[in-house]
């Protein structure tokens, strides 16, 4: 109930450190880290732990502006100075945390990426549960303007989080409308059109959490904000640089941040300490000041 409250009512936003197997190399990379200092999947994930502790530990990544992080469902189970991740990060630090469940995406049809199957979802979910996980997130995307692309992508994301929800988690439904898509805008009025349909849909007292593309059109999702079945409405960054995402948030009141990359864009792994934690920090709060906005 306390980790509810304060996805409910506390100011701040999400940090997303949940690249999972296809975007860990990316995200390596751009932290100073390339191929040459692994040779094998288990070391690449051992690295992107190591970057991932590195930033939970600083001082400025606390929960005084960050309410909640979402985990790669591997950073859940590996620990930080003797604590599950998850544990640690609500006990240390009043992190809410939250796990990735999707395994990636499929083929492209119908101008979507639905996501692919999760056959082991319960086991997961189970798992998370242990750990005192709060809730889930799931991605698919968007890429064009199709009505029937779209309305599977829904469909998909509402039947995962009416699974996900009777674990007592609050799933995070993330149908992310690629930021290059050429008919953007139609694509988000036709996303729109499909998540009031769903929400309207799940049953009294359930609620979901909605993860989106920042919209062409400034505070286009603004009716999802008090909707009863959604407990908050968050933004990706979406390719966008932590400025150019910062400035378009700031035009979408009440919605928070959860950003990735924009989150970690200028952290160097060669970085001293005290260097490190001063540019996560300015990061932190230039990403709390837009969410507040």
């Amino acid at each position: 109930m306390e980790m509810l409250e304060r996805m409910r009512t506390r100011q701040g936003f999400i940090a997303a450190l949940d690249q999972s197997g296809g975007s860990t190399p990316k995200a390596l990379k751009l932290f100073g880290i390339d191929e040459s200092q692994y040779s094998n999947d288990a070391e690449m994930f051992d690295r992107i732990h190591e970057m991932r502790t590195r930033i939970i530990m600083s001082p400025a990544f606390n929960g005084e502006r960050i309410l909640a992080s979402i985990l790669f469902e591997m950073t859940m189970e590996r620990e930080i100075e003797g604590l599950g991740s998850a544990e640690y990060l609500w006990q240390r630090k009043g992190i809410v945390p939250f796990v990735k469940v999707d395994l990636g995406l499929a083929d492209e049809a119908s101008g979507v990426r639905l996501m692919k199957p999760i056959p082991e979802l319960d086991d997961l979910l189970t798992r998370a549960v242990n750990h005192g996980v709060f809730g889930t997130k799931m991605r698919s995307v968007i890429t064009q303007a199709d009505a029937t692309g779209i309305a599977a992508v829904c469909q998909q994301q509402f039947d995962v989080a009416q699974q996900i929800s009777t674990y007592g988690l609050i799933p995070i439904i993330e149908p992310e409308v690629d930021i290059l898509c050429a008919n953007k805008a139609e694509a988000e009025s036709l996303l729109k059109a499909q998540l009031t349909t769903h929400l309207e849909g799940l049953a009294p007292g359930v609620q979901v959490m909605l993860k989106l593309t920042l919209p062409t059109q400034d505070g286009f999702y603004g009716d999802f904000i008090v909707h009863p079945h959604v407990l908050r409405v968050a933004a990706l960054s979406g390719g966008y640089s932590r400025e150019e995402a910062n400035s378009l948030l700031m035009k979408n009141p009440g919605v928070i941040a959860s950003f990735s990359r924009a989150l970690t864009q200028g952290l160097h792994a060669d970085m001293d300490d005290a260097t490190f934690d001063a540019a996560l920090g300015s990061s932190i709060q230039t990403i709390y000041d837009a969410s507040i906005t």
